[in-house]
Formats: structure tokens, sequence, C-alpha cells
């Protein structure tokens, strides 16, 4: 069994991170395996240096030690982009010009716009340009991001399942986000095309993560199956909310472990602020 903790040096670890970290920690110890680091720090605009050492720092008070060398996904721009060029190869990603602003502004026109999970999804305007009009758009160097054509690539999967250690086996929805972005335009790559293709080379056989990420496992798995990634386990748990019922955020200026260990608070403490780590029986080392 091999899990993974993929924090992003964006700020400090909050108990959200730490409950994530704790239950990657003990999959992998049940399954009598490997808990690793990755540092999803692709976004360098929002990316900070002080907190890649402030995480382990937090990591390691906590008891939580990890295996082999932390991954950065920063390092790893060239393989992400080796992924989108096999998906356009195959014909399912088309380059999109549209400004979010634009995208606004056509689904506000749209009568019973379609929506998933997180809201509105893309309308599917650049999916319409001819590969002429593409062709003479990129040359311009007008800029532009990579989306999946979610109807393409369902046809091209056929019907797709994950299996998610507390939701059951679920059918996979190609559709469920729309035509996500795989590549942005500042980043040249996205969390999702990101995410499975370091699974794969982690060689993860369990991921774990917040519920609020089961909807984008449907797309990972089409991603999975269209690269040749292996398929993984999963285990969506509950999140940390805070007195009001919110997730903690990062963003919201959660509180973080670090003020919490400078206030004084025990490993002990902080756990206690914690909902139960999920049951895990059986051995998840003849899951895979």
């Amino acid at each position: 069994m091999r899990t993974r903790f993929a924090p992003s040096p964006t700020g400090p670890m909050h108990l959200g991170h730490a409950y994530a970290a704790l239950v990657a920690r003990e999959a992998a110890d049940h399954g009598n395996g490997v808990f690793l680091l990755r540092f999803e720090d692709i976004d360098r605009s929002r990316v900070r240096p002080g907190y890649y050492n402030l995480i382990e720092e937090d990591l390691q008070w906590m008891g939580l030690e990890w295996q082999e060398e932390p991954m950065r996904q920063s390092d790893r721009l060239e393989v992400y982009s080796n992924a989108l060029t096999a998906l356009q190869d195959q014909g399912l990603v088309y380059p999109c010009f549209c400004t979010r602003r634009a995208i606004a502004d056509e689904i506000s026109r749209i009568t019973n716009a379609p929506h998933g999970p997180e809201g509105p999804v893309y309308p599917g305007t650049c999916r319409k340009i001819s590969a002429d009009e593409r062709t003479e758009r990129i040359a311009m160097k007008t800029p532009h991001s990579w989306r999946l054509n979610c109807a393409k690539a369902a046809e091209a999967c056929g019907q797709l399942t994950f299996r998610d250690l507390l939701h059951g086996v679920i059918p996979v929805c190609a559709e469920k986000l729309g035509d996500v972005i795989l590549a942005r335009r500042d980043i040249a790559t996205s969390y999702h095309l990101a995410v499975v293709t370091d699974d794969a080379e982690q060689q993860i056989t369990l991921v774990t993560r917040g519920e609020d990420l089961l909807s984008s496992t449907h797309i990972h798995r089409v991603l999975q199956n269209l690269l040749g990634y292996p398929e993984p386990l999963y285990l969506h748990h509950e999140l940390v909310c805070d007195e009001k019922g919110n997730r903690l955020a990062t963003r919201d200026k959660a509180r973080s472990l670090a003020s919490l260990r400078a206030s004084g608070c025990s490993r002990t403490q902080i756990l206690e602020k914690l909902p139960p780590l999920p049951a895990l029986t059986g051995n998840l080392a003849g899951e895979t």
C-alpha cells in the first residue's frame, strides 16, 4: 500500500491538513505500506518558499514521517507537457481562448446553463471553433488553455468505475465537470492532469483526500484510462469544519498548526480536535 499527503506550500497547515495527513499515514500503516509527501506547487504565483519547511516541521511534530524524497510538481512540468501531448495526439483536447469574463457572459446568456457539482460548467464555446481557426490563433500566439473534450473522452473510455473504501463502487460520469481545463494558459498544466500523472509516477495505490474532491475523481479515472495509468483505490474522507460548519481553508486564514503549537497545544490536544479516523478493515495490501 502506497499513500501520499499532497499539500500546497501556499500557506501554513491547519487542522484540515493535519487530518488528511493522518488518514493517509494510517492507511499506509494499516496496509503495511509507504507514506509519501508531495508538494503541489505548480501555481508559482501563490507559493511561498518558507512553507515547504514549515509543512515538514508540522508533520514531524505530529509524528508523521514520510519515506522517499518529497516530490515537487514544479520540477515536473515537462512530464505534464508530455501527458498533454499524448492527449492531443488522441484528438481529445482542444485549445480554449476564452477569458473568465467571456465564459461568465456566455453562461449568463444561456437558458438552463449546464451545471456540475461545482457550479456552471464550461459551455463549450471553443469546442465549436474550426481546426483552421485554432491553428491560426495559436500561430498568432493568442493566449489559450487546453480543455478535455469530455464527450469524446467518454466515448474513448467506455464505461468506467472507481472504488472508494467509504462510498463503494461508483460509476464514472466523464461529463460531470464538463470540459475541464487540463493546461492553464499561465502554468501549462492543471491540478487534474498533474495529480493523476504524479500518482502514477509515485505508484500510489490508495488516494486519500477530502470528500470535496469526490467529483474530481470522475475526471481522474478518465485521464488514467486515456494515459494508460494504473487505477488506484480511493478514500474520500470527511472534512474538518469550523464552529459554523464551514470547511477549513488556508485562504480563509484558518488557525494554523504552527500557531496552535506556539500557544502551547500538545499533539494530543490537537488530535482531540479532529474527527475519528476512518475505520479500515481487512488487509489493504491485498486490495489493489
